[in-house]
């Protein structure tokens, strides 16, 4: 009875081990070469729909979101899985009433105890773990190799002192253009506030002035431009474009070459003799802090919740690991906090920082290897400098060449607005027939902010995340799919776009209208991330239907 018994449970094994592994052999299929027929909307959104776009229907509402309200209709009566997904970011605010309950606890550790309870080397990381420590200003990466150019190999030495050059050059004509901006902003600014007679009012409240007195004509007139840049009040144009005078100011003045951020932390980045350091506090430093906790509420703000707004994943928990400065992040820090994430159970990573050099790169190369041979899919922001990334360095990255991928589990995302026409791709976003994947939601996306508040923000830092709660959901529901099937799921089935549009960063003073490109010259895929074909195409790759 007893072999009987045995053979019985062998057998089951190699039953259940054989179905896991012919799954994940299946290819994803192709998907449909067929483009949309759609209509553009033509009426501006409403509040709600500003708030929401990323979740809606092409077809259904005629804007190109991804379809998420959709998918969970397809998902009702489906029970899926819990998928941890690590941000990489800056400081998020896991106690805001939108994050907390979506908040990853590391179940081996006791909170506040000072013991490494799991024994995996941090002590009380509980939401995930903090490499910067107490680091929230930092340099770029262009400044820390002028001023030790020993950190890089000659030929990137050499490009960086004369991007260096231009970039100081340029200061100066910024230093001027910015300055006037932010005095031409701050004055439109008290003067709105001085004709409404408060001193905090809304878009809305700026629209509906009538005045017909010149300056406050003038001021309206400076909130609109600033309004069409994307920005949703004055106080945030000002705070923008105080950072853009400040760092004009610090390469002038060559405080930037002084400052050592670092010293704090007591760490070299130049070596990997210590790998653990910093602390447990993945929460922001000050309230201006918030992209971490922006991007955790587009993968997975609670759901249904009567708060703020719905993240994309439902069966997520956030894992905080703090890696991101404001400045330049370390290959080292980003390096370490991959390994850390896979190492405590993310399947999924979300990468939303990128710079222009990255003297450790084959540090961060190996942590993405890694994170493959774990089948940890990484979705990575392609960038906002408007630039073909098939032709300008920008990392992290998963090619050493610009041509051949290092692993298949990284996917890259260029994003885009809620504008079915010629300007569905954000004009700031990266692009790449080779090197960008898919296209995702990333202008003007509403989510969470510390201290329980919600903001929009633009870039493909909000794309990413709008890929990877759709990555979530499908590991959710289909976990014997692997990170390099998802990845192509997510490309495969993304939505068609064979529209002409304005190629991003081709507008300039000389051609305001810009250059004209198929949508599907900008990615490998020539597609927009779709929640619900995804889910269709997993489904039938698992269960046959």
């Amino acid at each position: 009875m007893k072999t009987n018994k045995l053979f019985l449970y062998s057998a089951l094994a190699v039953l259940s081990f054989t179905g896991c592994k012919s799954i994940a052999n299946i290819s994803v299929p192709t998907g449909s070469t067929v483009a949309v027929a759609a209509s553009a909307k033509k009426l501006p959104l409403t509040d709600v729909e500003s708030k929401n776009w990323q979740h809606l229907d092409l077809i259904k509402d005629s804007i190109p979101g991804m379809s998420v309200d959709k998918a969970y209709d397809f998902l009702k009566d489906k029970k899926g899985t819990i998928v941890v997904v690590g941000v990489i970011d800056s400081g998020t605010d896991l106690t805001h009433e939108d994050l907390s309950g979506n908040a990853w606890t590391n179940p081996k550790e006791i909170a506040g105890n000072g013991i490494d309870d799991d024994k995996n080397g941090f002590i009380d990381d509980i939401n995930g773990w903090n490499f910067l420590g107490p680091i929230y200003k930092e340099n770029t990466e262009l400044t820390r190799i002028i001023v030790n150019p020993a950190i890089a190999d000659v030929k990137t030495a050499e490009r960086a002192k004369i991007a260096y050059d231009k970039t100081v050059d340029e200061a100066k004509m910024n230093r001027l253009r910015y300055g006037q901006m932010l005095a031409g902003v701050t004055n439109a600014d008290e003067t709105i506030k001085t004709h409404l007679g408060k001193t905090e009012y809304t878009k809305e409240d700026v629209l509906a002035i009538t005045s017909t007195e010149p300056e406050v004509v003038q001021s309206v007139t400076v909130a609109n431009q600033m309004f069409g840049f994307g920005l949703e009040s004055l106080q945030q144009a000002i705070d923008e474009l105080t950072k853009l005078v400040e760092t004009a100011d610090g390469l002038l003045s060559g405080e930037g070459l002084k400052n050592n951020y670092r010293t704090v932390l007591g760490d070299d980045e130049n070596t990997m003799e210590v790998t653990v350091y910093g602390d447990n506090k993945v929460g922001n430093t000050i309230k201006s802090e918030a992209h971490g906790s922006h991007v955790s509420g587009i993968i997975g703000a609670v759901r249904n919740n009567d708060k703020g707004m719905n993240g994309v994943a439902n069966n997520v928990k956030i894992m905080a690991v703090r890696a991101v400065p404001d400045g330049d992040e370390y290959d080292k820090d980003v390096a370490l906090a991959i390994r850390y994430a896979v190492d405590n159970g993310a399947k999924v990573l979300n990468t939303s920082f990128g710079k222009g050099y990255s003297p450790k790169k084959e540090w961060v190369w190996d942590a993405i290897k890694y994170a493959a041979s774990k089948d940890v899919l990484i979705v990575n922001a392609a960038g906002n400098d408007g630039e073909n990334i098939d032709e300008e360095l920008t990392f992290p990255n998963d090619s050493k060449d610009l041509k051949t991928e290092i692993s298949d589990n990284v996917l890259t995302i260029g994003a885009m607005s809620a504008n079915y026409n010629e300007n569905l791709p954000a004009n700031f976003s990266n692009y790449g027939k080779i090197n960008v994947d898919v296209f995702a939601p990333g202008v003007q996306i509403y989510s969470t902010t510390p201290e329980n508040e919600y903001q929009k923000f633009s870039g493909t830092s909000m794309a990413a995340p709008s890929t990877a709660g759709v990555a979530a959901l499908v590991r959710s529901y289909y976990p014997k799919l692997s990170a390099s099937q998802v990845k192509h799921i997510l490309m495969n089935s993304g939505t068609l776009i064979t529209i002409d549009v304005v190629k991003p960063g081709s507008q300039s003073r000389e051609n305001p209208t810009g250059e004209l490109v198929p949508f599907t010259d900008l990615s490998v895929s020539g597609r927009v991330v779709n929640a619900y074909n995804a889910l269709l195409m997993a489904d039938k790759m698992v269960n046959g239907k």
